[in-house]
């Protein structure tokens, strides 16, 4: 790897460790501040549940899934069709400029390399879609539970079909990808083939979430309760680690999503999963 291909990267950690530093000091500030003002005292604290959870679920928009499944189904078809007339030299990677910086003798490993990458990367990102539906602790405000609850299932199927629409997208673009290397086809437009689907997908999947990402007043009386303070379970006010939860996931305390709970042990193995599908990955996109 050149120092060009590293820059980004590398830029993009460091402006995540700066944006921690001051996210840190601000989340130390503030803890400090509810302590000494008592921000919590004389408040009755609870939790709500919604109990149809368990009788009566939201359902999985697995139809949603449809796309990505059909783009990769379509790749995996083009690619075999397409096999035998590929140039003997393909490009395995592209400059900024369009130009291949990277080129490797055709077969079966190269050829395929991106749709090894697909294949993964959707089953990956279904899955955590997955868990994100099955696994995450509802958000259920105990001030007023029966709306906080109704929310809560809209914006979950909502956030379903948002990342399975992004994983589609992303498809798309490993598609468009694995056609210009298939094709010998040189370009400066090249990188814009990934870039355009998956950046114009998170744009639309981040809109749709902000948008909805609190509940809507309907009126509902106020129940006088707040929610429980849970700060001592917050690592640095970002890595939640609560060994009595037993939710997988739980709502980020900023921003939008979902974060791991370091405290159940299902996030240890999901952690070495992914890291163990990205190792292999990179291994078959850029090994030998």
């Amino acid at each position: 790897m050149t120092g060009q291909t590293l820059l980004l990267p590398l830029s993009m950690l460091a402006l995540l460790g700066v944006w921690y530093g001051c996210f840190f000091v601000a989340n130390q500030e503030i803890r400090a501040a509810k302590a000494a003002g008592g921000w919590y005292e004389g408040l009755h604290q609870g939790i709500a549940v919604d109990t149809e959870l368990r009788t009566n679920p939201p359902r999985f928009p697995w139809l949603w899934l449809a796309p990505a499944l059909i783009v990769t189904v379509a790749t995996v078809v083009i690619g075999v069709i397409s096999y035998p007339s590929m140039p003997q030299m393909l490009a395995v990677h592209y400059g900024a400029n369009g130009v291949p910086t990277r080129v490797a003798t055709k077969s079966v490993a190269t050829a395929f390399s991106l749709v090894f990458v697909q294949i993964g990367v959707t089953t990956l990102l279904v899955g955590i879609t997955a868990a994100i539906f099955f696994c995450s602790r509802p958000d259920i405000d105990p001030a007023h539970p029966v709306s906080s609850a109704r929310w809560h299932r809209q914006y979950l199927s909502l956030a379903a079909k948002a990342l399975l629409g992004l994983v589609a997208m992303i498809d798309v673009g490993m598609l468009g990808s694995s056609l210009l290397m298939w094709t010998g086809t040189i370009t400066s437009w090249a990188p814009l083939v990934v870039v355009l689907p998956i950046l114009a997908a998170v744009v639309v999947a981040v809109v749709i979430l902000a948008t909805n990402n609190r509940e809507r007043d309907h009126g509902e009386q106020d129940t006088g309760l707040t929610h429980l303070d849970d700060d001592k379970y917050w690592r640095g006010g970002l890595f939640y680690l609560n060994h009595q939860d037993h939710a997988l996931l739980v709502p980020r305390r900023f921003g939008l999503g979902w974060t791991l709970n370091f405290g159940n042990p299902r996030a240890a193995m999901l952690l070495a999963s992914l890291v163990a599908l990205i190792s292999l990955l990179i291994t078959l996109r850029f090994g030998g």
